[in-house]
């Protein structure tokens, strides 16, 4: 879908919580695909971010798109996006919303209000606290502080992109969002370029895990991996080794690396598909977390069989069917990844049911033009379906105002220092 001939392109200014990383992040993954989208969609794209900028970080510019650092508390940003006036406004996490979303609205009262969630933060966090506490979620965990801001920055938005379908139903049942404002949208897989993997069974070792070390479901997984599974999974096959990928690994996790007990921190991988086309099976033991398991999608585009829990798998495959398996204690994990890692049929099988599972849910021709569709619809009556929106209108107008002072009175005491 392109801009119709001499026609002004429309213009999308995404607002990143961080600088998008695909190579060690899903979320950086995701943030990229949906750059890319507008950006076939003939829009002009501009990625702004308070954020320090990372080593890891993907260089929009070679993309065709414009980089631009702002600054939190200032209103210089007012005087930016009133010249770049753009049409759409993606802000990448709530916590974006929250800091600009009153300056968007001031500036350009008729950009579209676009958020992506990334994950659910609130259930990621309520999770994290019930696991802390080795006890099961509670409603109250879910429906916390975090959730009250979470929630609100969704209903003053116009549009919402949920990623999982897990999160669709609780946005709606639990917290009753309506419909209207939110739209699915998974991982977008160019399902075209999806071949078997030219590695078989007999051609693979080891076993592989991966994730940002930043990213504290990941962080848990490891030591999980490490005190709990491993010793397991080494008791029935002593010549197994584990190897452990990840972006930003810090001092604690490298000191984990252990040759002799065949576990091995080896850090950042500069490609992920070639590390895991390598392994032959993938573990991802996550205990709390939200969203999709971009490590899990990226195993069964390589042909990877995986283990992973309940929570793991959530929101990729409904059916209780797995590439692989999904199981919820030590013995579970380290018996199935065993099982997938000797018996040649088994594996096969989960290699295989991966494409499957890949094809059916993530494939760009489907997602692509459902999400422009509903993003042109949202421009072409948005003075209607803000009316329709009551509530989001009215979070605006009460929390904006005291957002918009605490963030002029910071600004203000920034410029006069004592």
């Amino acid at each position: 879908m392109t801009q119709p001939l001499n026609s002004k392109p429309k213009q999308l200014l995404a607002i990143g919580y961080v600088w998008p990383e695909p190579n060690s992040s899903a979320a950086g993954k995701h943030m990229l695909s949906l750059l890319k989208l507008f950006k076939t969609a003939g829009y002009q794209i501009c990625f702004a971010s308070p954020a320090m900028q990372t080593e890891h970080k993907i260089d929009l510019t070679q993309l065709g798109m414009d980089e631009v650092s702002i600054e939190l508390n200032n209103s210089s940003f007012d005087e930016f996006i009133r010249a770049l006036n753009p049409q759409v406004v993606l802000f990448d996490r709530f916590m974006m919303e929250e800091q600009f979303s009153w300056r968007v609205a001031k500036n350009c009262p008729n950009a579209l209000r676009i958020l992506d969630t990334e994950d659910l933060h609130c259930l990621r966090d309520a999770r994290h606290k019930a696991h802390k506490q080795s006890r099961e979620l509670t409603e109250q965990d879910l429906k916390s502080d975090m959730a009250m801001r979470e929630i609100a920055a969704i209903y003053r938005c116009d549009l919402t992109l949920v990623i999982s379908e897990y999160e669709m139903s609780i946005l709606q049942e639990q917290f009753k969002v309506p419909s209207e404002i939110l739209h699915y949208c998974p991982f977008i897989l160019d399902i075209k370029k999806l071949t078997p993997s030219a590695k078989s069974f007999n051609q693979r070792q080891h076993f592989v895990s991966i994730g940002n070390f930043r990213h504290a479901p990941n962080w848990d997984a490891v030591l999980y991996l490490k005190q709990s599974i491993w010793p397991l999974i080494r008791k029935q096959i002593p010549s197994a080794e584990l190897h452990i990928y990840g972006a930003y690994p810090p001092p604690k996790a490298t000191d984990l690396h252990n040759p002799k007990t065949g576990f091995y921190v080896d850090g950042w991988a500069e490609d992920a598909f070639t590390v895991l086309e390598q392994s032959k099976v993938c573990i991802a033991p996550l205990r709390f977390g939200a969203g999709l398991k971009g490590k899990l999608a990226d195993a069964m585009w390589t042909g990877t069989p995986s283990v992973t829990t309940s929570v793991g798998s959530q929101g990729m495959n409904d059916s209780g069917k797995w590439p692989g398996a999904i199981a919820d204690t030590p013995q579970q994990i380290a018996d199935n990844a065993v099982a997938l890692y000797q018996d040649a049929e088994l594996w096969q099988s989960a290699s295989e049911y991966g494409y499957e599972v890949l094809a059916a849910r993530f494939d760009a021709n489907i997602i692509e033009p459902q999400l422009l569709a509903r993003v042109e619809d949202c421009l072409a009556h948005l003075s209607q379906h803000r009316l329709m929106n009551f509530t989001g209108m009215m979070l605006q107008h009460h929390s904006h105002k005291s957002t918009q002072y605490m963030s002029q009175w910071i600004e203000a005491k920034n410029a006069h220092p004592k």
